[in-house]
Formats: C-alpha cells, structure tokens, sequence
C-alpha cells in the first residue's frame, strides 16, 4: 500500500525578521496592504503554484495534510492562499477531512480572515504567541505586542476550527522561571488544543548570535533552561495536556498530524522558497535566496518536473 503524501508549502513574508530567526524570509514592513507588497505575494505564490503543477504525484493517494509554515503565512491573503489549494488539490487531491494548517502571527489576521481560510479547507492554526511578557515580545523583536496575542486568542477561539495550537518560546534573554511559568499559566488559560514549547536555540548569523555570544550573556544557564523544559512539562500534564514530543502538547485527539509526518520520517513534498521535500529517504532544500528559487523554479518548469537536481523519487511501500 502506498504511503498517504503530505505538502509543506513555505511562505517566507514577515512585517520584520525576529532577532532569533534564521529562516528564509522576505521582511516586508508594518503595511502589508501596500500595491508593492501584495504584488510581491501574488507573484511568489503564481511561483509556488508553477513549481507545484511542474511536479509529478508520484501515488495515486490524495494529501493527508497541508502545512502552510513561514515566515508568517496568516499575511498572505485568503485569495492566494486559494490559489495554492487548488494547484494542490488539482496536481495531487487533498484527501476528505486532510488537516491543513497554517502558521499565524497576532497582529496579521482578526475574526474575518480566520474564517475565510476555513472556508478554504483550514482545519488548523498554529499561532506564535512566543511569550506573555511584553518586555521579552520587543526584545524577541517580536511584531506583534501583548494586546495583539490575547485579541488574536479570542479571534481564533470565536472561529470553531476543529483544532489550534500555541507556540512559547522558553530560554529567551532576561526570562526567569517565574516569568515562564505565568506564560505557561497564560498558555493554559488561554484553551487551545495544542501547546508547542521551544527551547531558544542561537543560530549562526541571528542578532542573537552576535549580541550574546560572550560573557555576561542574558539567557538562561543550563540548570535555569532544564528547569523551563521540566516546568512546561509539569504545568501542561496537570492540565490534561499529554507530552506527546520533545517540544509538543496536545489535548486527547489534537495532535499534530503533518508534524508526526516529520517525526516519523514519513515522506512529504515540499514547496517554496528554502522548503525541504523529503521523497524515498532522501532530503531535498530549493535555493533560500529569492533570485535563486525564482531561477531554480524556471528551469524546473521547463525541465517538465526532472530538472535542477529535484527529480522527486517515487514514494516508497510502506
């Protein structure tokens, strides 16, 4: 039997580039809604759409789940994000009751885009809160500040999704256990679904990297960062959460479908700028730089899909 294929779509657009991130992403400033912004996102996802019509189904077998990841995908507007639905649904089927997901900032969506991505066929959101401390948002130079995260929670709350997750990050420069702890209690009050819980990691190349690279850094030590870990997993069992992951909680019936895909070492395609697929044991990463995917996604359209060193294998037996 077939394995049932899952899609990771990548979209790389920020208001700004957090101080930790390392992602491929496209910053695009606070107004979003600016002629020059919304073109450049018709014209990176009439991209996405071309790479997915160029790339053969390799099973009959619909998608099982859509990831849309970022950047901050809840930036794109829901008529685009239609767009890249149906290339998917065409190239390869989206299977009935598929769960799609998608990444959302607070401060990016209200009530009304929410419900026009369910209308699509999202079935999940995954928001990154990242802390409940508004000193920590700004030094994070998070986008978003402490008003918007709880206006977000009501609005993705009023929607009825079928499932929602929220994102913390612990480690963070200056945050202490007690700190931590009230974002975990904030988490819970809160009620979604699923609780996703990150160690900060310091990437090559981040601000992070360069600001706290010596002595006297502000993160957390250690013992301080293992206290976190055991914490999170204390506060989120006692309240009904089962510690499924490393990093992730779930209400019973909530856990991640696309990422167990990941965790399983299940094959995916994936599309967009820097997305990693990963067909028949082998991984395979499209340029990060936006020249060079739109370059890389030329000659694989003209390649008729076996083009530019991405010849998606066939999707192995189970």
């Amino acid at each position: 039997m077939p394995c049932h294929p899952s899609a990771a779509v990548h979209l790389p657009f920020c208001k700004r580039k957090c101080f930790y991130c390392d992602f491929p992403v496209e910053a695009v400033g606070l107004n979003t809604e600016k002629p020059r912004t919304q073109d450049r996102m018709q014209a990176y996802v009439d991209l996405v759409c071309a790479e997915v019509k160029a790339t053969r189904s390799l099973t009959d077998a619909p998608l099982t789940t859509v990831s849309f990841g970022g950047g901050t995908p809840s930036l794109v507007p829901p008529q685009l994000l239609e767009s890249i639905l149906s290339a998917l649904q065409q190239q390869f089927g989206i299977a009935a009751g598929a769960e799609v997901s998608i990444e959302a900032d607070p401060g990016t969506f209200d009530l009304q885009r929410l419900l026009q991505y369910k209308a699509l066929g999202v079935t999940r959101v995954s928001m990154g809160v990242q802390s409940f401390q508004e000193d920590l948002l700004k030094a994070c130079g998070r986008s978003h500040s402490l008003a918007d995260a709880y206006a977000a929670i009501e609005a993705v709350t009023a929607t009825g999704l079928p499932s929602w997750s929220l994102d913390l990050i612990s480690g963070l420069p200056g945050l202490s256990l007690q700190g931590w702890q009230h974002s975990l209690q904030q988490a819970v009050a809160a009620g979604p679904d699923h609780i996703s819980v990150y160690d900060l990691q310091v990437e090559e190349g981040t601000p992070f990297a360069r600001w706290f690279s010596g002595e006297g850094s502000p993160l957390p030590k250690e013992p301080e960062a293992v206290a976190m870990f055991e914490a999170a997993s204390a506060t989120l069992t006692a309240a009904g959460y089962e510690h499924y992951e490393i990093s992730n909680y779930a209400k019973p019936g909530h856990r991640s479908k696309h990422n167990q895909v990941y965790w399983q070492c299940q094959p995916y395609y994936a599309f967009g700028l820097g997305a990693a697929s990963y067909t028949r044991g082998r991984r395979f990463s499209r340029p990060r730089g936006m020249q060079e995917y739109e370059a890389w996604v030329k000659r694989f359209v003209q390649g008729g899909g076996a083009a530019a060193g991405c010849d998606h294998a066939e999707f192995e037996a189970e």
